[in-house]
């Protein structure tokens, strides 16, 4: 009975404490879900506070955005009347310059084309006139000894005149600085140079075909050639080969001298002309090449090279950048680039380099070109006209520049 009852008591007693345990255990766990479900209410606040802050923000901004498409759309109407503005302005400009051309027979040495390609009055015949001739010879002869010193730099454009068009959108035409004729290369590898008698046979023919043809030996790229006493100065390249600078005699159609020309790579001279690789110009001072030295050359260099063994005698960084390059000119040992846009707009010329470090940029007169068509594909100087033969979109152009004396120290 006694064990009976002890049982009893023991086995009361483990209940009692088991349900204390669970009772213990229970409340445990509810505190832990109390907390956990505190803490997520939490994070939902936050959650929707970020989320409240992140809609302010995104309306915030999509109003700044509105705001600023709307100025800019502002500024963008502005741009285009302005652009209307002046586009007029250059229209009327070329109505008041072709119904008041400038006078270009002031003298001899100013004479753009021909004496009977720009005249200004009627000739008057006789003795007289003879004799006026005579007396403006004489006085081109004294200008130009003056000057054959060449430390003359320019200082603006005196006035255009378009001649023609006919041919590709690019190509090179120039005249020889010591004839009267003129060569003619229609687009930008060619075999073919076309040589005519004077400019005015060329102003006057119907194209091409009525020229005097002249087949090279191979293709050239023609748009950085030369003609200087009778003389082609061209650049052939051929796939796997070095450069090469030659010499062609235009009266004997025989090449008279060839040497390789020291540059790595096939990178253009112009970032706007990429099938020019090499710019070659003559003038009094010799014959000069425009060029980029290596691919990653970010700037166009300059030699001096011999006009008769074409060997280099002397090398410059002009540190005149190729980007946004469309041409380039030699006048007097200084060099003038002119630069423009990939949406063609004026010309311009915007970097100057002086061999003798007389003249520099900053110094030099900001040169533009008035506006014609696209851009240059070539500039060409003739140092006895003192002017440029330039070819636009198929239009052969003539610029008459005005000259002045070099500050020298």
């Amino acid at each position: 009975m006694r064990a009976s009852i002890l049982l009893l008591l023991l086995s009361a007693w483990a209940l009692s404490t088991a349900q204390n345990y669970y009772e213990g255990l229970m409340d445990y766990l509810e505190n832990r879900f109390l907390a956990m479900e505190d803490r997520m209410e939490v994070w939902h606040e936050q959650s929707n506070r970020y989320h409240t802050e992140l809609r302010d923000f995104k309306r915030l901004s999509a109003d700044i955005m509105e705001r600023l498409g709307k100025e800019h759309d502002t500024l963008h109407h502005d741009l285009e009347r302005a652009g209307v503005k002046v586009e007029r302005v250059e229209r009327e400009m070329e109505y008041l310059e072709n119904r008041n051309p400038p006078r270009p027979c002031v003298n001899a040495a100013d004479r753009v084309v021909e004496q009977r390609t720009w005249k200004v009055e009627e000739r008057r015949g006789g003795a007289e006139e003879e004799e006026e001739e005579e007396e403006e010879e004489g006085a081109w002869e004294e200008e130009f000894s003056r000057v054959s010193d060449c430390v003359d730099v320019i200082s603006n454009i005196r006035s255009v005149k378009i001649l023609k068009k006919v041919g590709s959108p690019k190509g090179m035409w120039t005249r020889d600085p010591l004839s009267s004729k003129v060569y003619v290369f229609n687009g930008t590898a060619e075999d073919t140079l076309h040589q005519f008698r004077s400019v005015l046979d060329l102003s006057t023919s119907p194209g091409l075909d009525l020229s005097r043809p002249i087949r090279l030996p191979s293709r050239v790229s023609s748009l950085g050639s030369a003609v200087y006493n009778g003389y082609l100065y061209y650049v052939r390249e051929e796939a796997g080969a070095d450069l090469q600078v030659v010499k062609y005699d235009l009266l004997n159609a025989s090449v008279t001298e060839s040497a390789m020309f020291p540059v790595t790579g096939r990178a253009p001279v112009y970032s706007l002309n990429p099938e020019t690789l090499v710019e070659l110009a003559a003038d009094h001072e010799g014959l000069w090449a425009l060029y980029a030295a290596s691919d990653w050359e970010p700037n166009i260099n300059l030699a001096k090279m011999d006009r008769d063994s074409l060997d280099i005698e002397q090398m410059w960084d002009t540190r005149c950048p190729r980007e946004n390059a469309e041409a380039a000119f030699v006048v007097c040992g200084t060099v003038y680039v002119v630069y423009n846009t990939r949406q063609p707009s004026r010309s311009r010329v915007q970097c100057v380099f002086d061999v003798n470090d007389v003249l520099t940029s900053e110094e030099a007169p900001l040169l533009y070109f008035p506006r014609r068509y696209s851009a240059h594909a070539s500039l060409k100087y003739n140092p006895e006209e003192r002017q440029l033969y330039g070819w636009d979109d198929g239009y052969q152009i003539l610029y008459r520049l005005a000259l002045r004396r070099k500050q020298l120290v």
